[in-house]
């Protein structure tokens, strides 16, 4: 009796075995479902959009995305976190994925719950003001600061967004004190911004760049440790008196720990083939954005590594976990 027990359950596991090898092997056979962690037209949404309409014809499959924003990101990271790892269910993410868990008390997730499947792509954020307020420049700014410390404020789009790691990061390196002002979103803060209700703000170029070329906002300067191509005339910040900054925005894909191998590699072959394509590619330069080229292997490690630098800015600083 028991040996029979013993066959039939052998029988059972090399049969469960054998049905999820076909399924991979014919992976995708039904649409896939992205959870992006933002609100609709959204840097991330549009991006994901752009990425996902190549991805599909490469797969043979529809990618739907599932727009998941609230609490700074983590309802769409917890959602993904929570479905099936065969492949079905993915995640697009900025930054946040792997710098909540430094900057929150319980986010509902650790980084290891996620393997990465690849970037999409890295820009720069620019450092914005209103016009009707004296900065002209990043030292104009960072003058005010240290001559009146704790006074001057700044937006985000939340605890632990891009666009506050952003300002942390400026705070550690130059050694200054603003007030965190953090919104449900960055799009919701610049309003603030523009009728100078708080002195500065870090966004994304691809809405922020349209309002300061009508003269809505002023450009004090540009993230990345390179003048972006996308505007050429703005100065960095590393030139302007705070040499080695550099911060920018990356947004990637994760799948569920557990998702299998094969599978991950499927979905990294078509996410390359869609950034090699000519309509992502020009999307992409509007932006002022960088196609990503990681392998999987390399954005999991890429992402640990962001873990680890965000941990070291909070301890430095001293921030409070929320």
């Amino acid at each position: 009796m028991y040996r029979l027990i013993n066959q039939i359950a052998c029988g059972t596991l090399l049969l469960t075995g054998t049905a999820a090898a076909i399924a991979q092997e014919h992976y995708p056979n039904r649409p896939i479902r992205i959870v992006v962690n933002s609100a609709p037209g959204a840097l991330l949404d549009i991006t994901t959009r752009a990425v996902a309409q190549q991805m599909a014809e490469n797969l043979g499959q529809p990618l739907v995305i599932d727009n998941r924003p609230g609490a700074d990101g983590q309802i769409g990271i917890r959602a993904t976190k929570a479905a099936p790892a065969d492949g079905y269910t993915l995640l697009a993410s900025a930054n946040t994925v792997a710098q909540l868990p430094a900057m929150k008390k319980d986010p509902g997730y650790a980084l290891k719950d996620f393997v990465g499947i690849g970037m999409m792509n890295e820009a720069p954020l620019l450092m914005v003001t209103s016009p009707s307020l004296p900065y002209r420049s990043v030292a104009d700014l960072t003058a005010a600061a240290q001559a009146r410390p704790g006074k001057l404020s700044y937006a985000s789009g939340g605890s632990g967004t891009t666009t506050h790691v952003a300002a942390a990061i400026l705070m550690h390196q130059a050694n200054l004190d603003f007030v965190h002002v953090p919104y449900k979103g960055i799009a919701s803060a610049m309003s603030d911004v523009i009728a100078g209700r708080v002195d500065f703000a870090f966004d994304g170029g691809n809405s922020s760049g349209p309002q300061v070329k009508d003269g809505r906002l002023r450009a004090l300067g540009v993230t990345s440790a390179k003048r972006s191509p996308a505007f050429p005339d703005i100065p960095t910040l590393a030139e302007q008196g705070l040499a080695g900054y550099s911060y920018t925005v990356y947004l990637g894909l994760l799948a569920p720990a557990g998702t299998p191998k094969e599978v991950v590699q499927r979905l990294s072959q078509a996410l390359l083939a869609s950034l090699a394509s000519a309509p992502v590619r020009e999307r992409f330069r509007r932006d002022g954005a960088e196609p990503g080229t990681m392998t999987p292997e390399a954005f999991t490690r890429f992402l640990q590594q962001d873990l680890q630098r965000t941990m070291k800015i909070v301890a430095d600083l001293e921030l409070a976990k929320e």
